[in-house]
């Protein structure tokens, strides 16, 4: 039988690598201790770092890292179309993202989420301000470490406003696990997966977009069972966790507004 010249011969006896990979816990801690050194029931984000302009071959993009949560995004590739103008918005999960690899093939899980960021997008922007014109915005999570759409709904609004897309604010996302009496904000994959759930009421997960210049809500979506009062405080709180957000968001575009703007000529 002729030999594979192309195909290099592995050992013939081997181990595999995930016996050599720290296992992470699997239980967060019930006290006021989060895994990361966060303390519950405190607007308590995780450090963030936002960066505009990356992407050369994009009018606009953005990337934005979260912790150990990553994410890029490109926007404002307009097209001509016949009909109403709009916004297309497409986010997909890398398939080395997630601690289980994911196929290329956008899921119903990537589709719900494109959704989501695409209504939460389109009151900030000026659709009448482009006419039979569709913009695109493409998100691309390259590491998962809880709070993926919200921090992609902030990186797609900075994708657009780098793009010179005319919009009314910017959009802040922010999420928060209910977890009985007490909330964890900005929470991790480990805390977003269920394994903090315990029993009884206010068990769910709750993510916000809102116009801070505005003070308005652009977007909702609320997974579990929560009661009215733990529903609007929960609100309240991730509305708070935007405010501290957004001075990281500004500095971060005035950066990419005064690196693209030409140098003052000399007379």
């Amino acid at each position: 039988m002729p030999t594979d010249t192309k195909r290099i011969r592995g050992p013939e006896v081997s181990q595999s690598l995930s016996r050599f990979v720290c296992k992470p816990e699997t239980a967060v801690p019930s006290d006021g201790t989060r895994a990361d050194g966060r303390s519950r029931d405190q607007v308590d984000v995780r450090p963030v770092f936002v960066r505009c302009g990356l992407v050369s071959q994009a009018k606009g993009s953005a990337y934005i890292e979260a912790g150990n949560t990553k994410l890029m995004r490109r926007s404002g590739r307009m097209r001509r179309i016949c009909n109403a103008g709009g916004c297309f918005a497409d986010m997909r999960f890398a398939p080395f993202s997630c601690p289980e690899r994911g196929p290329w093939i956008q899921g119903s899980q990537e589709k719900d989420l494109s959704l989501m960021v695409l209504e939460s997008l389109q009151p900030a922007v000026c659709l009448h301000k482009y006419p039979r014109s569709q913009i695109d915005v493409n998100v691309m999570v390259l590491e998962n470490n809880g709070s993926a759409l919200a921090h992609a709904i902030t990186c797609a609004s900075l994708a657009l406003a780098d793009a010179g897309i005319e919009m009314y604010d910017l959009v802040l996302g922010c999420s928060i696990r209910q977890d009985g009496a007490s909330y964890l904000i900005d929470p991790t994959f480990l805390e977003e997966s269920g394994s903090c759930q315990g029993s009884g009421e206010n068990q769910g997960s709750l993510t916000v977009s809102f116009l801070p210049n505005l003070n308005q809500i652009s977007g909702l979506q609320s997974d579990g069972e929560m009661g009215e009062g733990t529903l609007t405080a929960g609100v309240r709180t991730c509305i708070e966790g935007c405010y501290k957000l957004y001075p990281v968001v500004q500095q971060a575009l005035i950066k990419a507004v005064r690196g693209a703007a030409p140098p003052p000529s000399e007379s």
